[in-house]
């Protein structure tokens, strides 16, 4: 089962072992699909591109033809005005369709993946969890008790973010007007349920600072050493400390080519979402909405 993801920043590829559950390869590229999206409303030939050449790229590792391929896209697709005619030549140029899914099936999927990592982590909570999810163009906020999920995408992610605040002063400045949909939800869900035990985070930004700050850099990056991590504020500050600090070409190999101000955006945000759930700590994992596509692959071939 290959199971592929094109977010609004990141493509990531995962081919699975559907009966051992392991994972055989895996592949990810930064193609800023949401590049210019919020001046431009459209998903531009560059990253059209940038796309195409990564699929090219992971498929000269992986042999496409001779497995199940689940692809899916998210909210960079789904504000484009011009997402049916992209997803239509990647498709006529790679074999490659994918499903643009909303925002609450995203959700669904990258918790089946954290809840299955937690538990390969003998992490278990007694009044559930909560979970950050920040991407490129979207942030998925969910409260996952032992009986119920309850979750929302909301239209705000690191490459928008970045592209419309030129400075993090600017974006600091800004940024709690655009919580406060977050505020809310989290405000309602906490009076009508309970607080939760633990904070989890996926996605690039606390796997990049959870990285740094065991020394590995873009690179050496390794899931296995990052999941189970904890990150608090004073990991984000010194990390951020560390990036704006670092050259240009420091900043490439610590954390990739053209991330840098995403990191440093995301950085500003995960500190304030953290806040808003009244966390001081989180628990970081890999796993994502890739490998949730991949599990429930996986499962649907066995029914």
């Amino acid at each position: 089962m290959i199971a592929i993801d094109l977010g609004s920043n990141t493509l990531r590829v995962l081919q699975i072992d559907c009966k051992s559950g392991e994972f055989l390869y895996e592949y990810q590229k930064i193609v800023r699909t949401a590049d210019n999206l919020i001046h431009t409303g459209v998903i531009s030939v560059e990253v059209k591109e940038r796309i195409i050449e990564a699929i090219r790229e992971a498929a000269s590792h992986i042999d496409f033809s001779k497995d199940k391929i689940k692809a899916v896209t998210t909210e960079a697709m789904r504000r484009a005005k011009n997402n049916l005619e992209i997803i239509g030549e990647i498709y006529d140029r790679t074999g490659i369709r994918f499903e643009i899914i909303d925002g609450n099936t995203e959700a669904r999927l990258t918790i089946s993946a954290v809840i299955n990592r937690l538990k390969a982590l003998c992490i278990v909570t007694k009044n559930g969890f909560a979970m950050i999810d920040i991407g490129g163009a979207s942030t998925e906020v969910a409260f996952v008790y032992n009986d119920e999920v309850v979750a929302q995408s909301f239209p705000i992610g690191i490459v928008t973010l970045a592209q419309a605040y030129p400075s993090l002063e600017m974006l600091k400045s800004a940024l709690p007007g655009k919580l406060e949909p977050i505020y809310e939800f989290v405000t309602n869900i906490t009076k009508e349920k309970s607080s939760v035990d633990i904070a989890v985070a996926t996605a690039g930004t606390p796997t990049t600072v959870a990285a740094m700050k065991i020394g590995l850099d873009f690179e050496t990056y390794e899931a296995k050493k990052i999941n189970g991590m904890k990150l608090d504020f004073a990991d984000m500050d010194v990390q951020l400390h560390r990036l704006l600090k670092m050259s240009e070409q420091m900043r490439e190999v610590a954390v990739g080519t053209g991330r840098s101000e995403l990191i440093a955006t995301g950085i500003v945000l995960f500190k304030a979402l953290l806040e808003l759930l009244g966390k001081k700590e989180c628990i970081v994992v890999d796993d994502g909405l890739r490998e949730g596509v991949a599990l429930e692959g996986c499962k649907n071939s066995e029914g």
